[in-house]
């Protein structure tokens, strides 16, 4: 059997559940969510993701990040959170022989037996539920199952990775918000936390957790990755590390070249954490610095890193496509997961391991989180 004969019989059986995608932003920032205008039944050049192109990636279920900037915040966070939701359930209702609204862990086995990409949505960052654990709960009863406790910017509860550090981690209302997700069953996510918020967390679920997109801190070392302790914890905690593509956090020259990019766009009042400024500033600076080449290696690199860390049972993938403006060659959308695992293959990655990777692991923590959840007083 050919490698290629091998993975398409894995993915059949194991399907990529990725932990992180940015489509309904990008849907917003094309379109303002208009369907028509932007149809991902297509074939699209504008984005990273369509439907043809998560079947030629072996995706079977996907964690649409429901984000909105960390900028926004009050009533304004939660108005374009609402918004974002609805752009995900209208994308599954226009689209229903493809996509299927996924809440547990049955359903996205439900709709893999149906032949459907599972649907799930993920919201980016803390401020999205405006220090009110009444709209987490509302958040989840419109289907959101993971919340990342912070964006670029610390919450009032939490501190961001990219943040300066104010509380060393979480406040006594940031321990409630991790509590009352263990209660619903919605997933911890510590991807952009800073170390501590990470520690602290862990200290704190009584759930596994997950970090959506970040790679490992000893292979780039920047603060949106998690160091090795952590993952030694995670092992612990049965969670996963869903490792992301974005050059910066995989590529330590990558990483040096945009760390030298922000001090000039931080001399110019630019901060690196807003997105919405320093990523056009970015542009303008790569048109003159070029961006040094990130490869599928750089990835492979760090999803071997995690495995000897943290173990097999607690890898997973988080792509961040639409979600960053450049990628990895050979992960340059998202048709690239089976030559992310033909290179692990050729590592020696068995079968079952491979599986892990692709959605065994993140399926059994979200059960494990459901039966957290049903074990929880209500």
């Amino acid at each position: 059997m050919t490698t290629a004969d091998r993975l398409t019989a894995l993915l059949q059986k194991h399907p990529v559940w990725d932990g992180h995608n940015d489509l309904p932003w990008e849907l917003r920032e094309q379109s303002f969510y208009d369907l028509d205008a932007v149809d991902i039944a297509q074939r699209l050049t504008s984005t990273h993701t369509d439907l043809p192109r998560l079947r030629d990636g072996g995706v079977g279920a996907q964690f649409w990040s429901v984000y909105v900037p960390s900028k926004l915040a009050g009533g304004a966070a939660v108005a374009a959170t609402l918004e974002q939701i609805d752009c995900v359930h209208r994308m599954v209702r226009k689209y229903p022989d493809t996509l299927q609204l996924a809440l547990t862990a049955a359903d996205v086995e439900q709709a893999w037996a149906a032949g459907r990409i599972a649907s799930l949505m993920g919201a980016e960052g803390g401020h999205s539920i405006d220090e009110s654990l009444a709209v987490l709960r509302m958040l989840y009863a419109l289907g959101v199952r993971y919340m990342t406790l912070t964006h670029n910017d610390n919450v009032p509860w939490a501190d961001s990775g990219t943040d300066d550090e104010v509380l060393g981690g979480l406040s006594l209302f940031g321990e409630d918000v991790v509590r009352e997700m263990n209660r619903l069953g919605m997933l911890v996510d510590l991807s952009h936390t800073s170390a501590g918020t990470m520690r602290h967390a862990l200290r704190t679920t009584s759930a596994p957790v997950i970090f959506s997109h970040s790679s490992a801190r000893a292979v780039c070392d920047v603060p949106r990755n998690v160091p090795d302790d952590v993952l030694t914890t995670l092992a612990t905690n049965g969670g996963v590390c869903m490792v992301t593509f974005v050059p910066q956090f995989v590529s330590p020259a990558v990483a040096e070249w945009r760390a030298t990019g922000a001090e000039v766009a931080a001399a110019q009042g630019i901060r690196n954490a807003d997105l919405g400024t320093f990523e056009p500033f970015m542009a303008r600076w790569r048109a003159q610095h070029p961006q040094p080449r990130t490869t599928l290696s750089d990835v492979v690199a760090h999803v071997e890193h995690v495995r000897e860390v943290a173990g097999v049972d607690h890898v997973g993938l988080g792509g961040d496509y639409d979600g960053t403006p450049t990628l990895p060659e050979g992960l340059e959308d998202v048709t690239g997961y089976p030559r992310l695992l033909a290179a692990l293959a050729d590592n020696g990655w068995s079968d079952a391991d491979l599986g892990k990777l692709t959605s065994g692991n993140t399926l059994r923590v979200l059960r494990d989180a459901e039966s957290v959840a049903a074990g929880a007083a209500r």
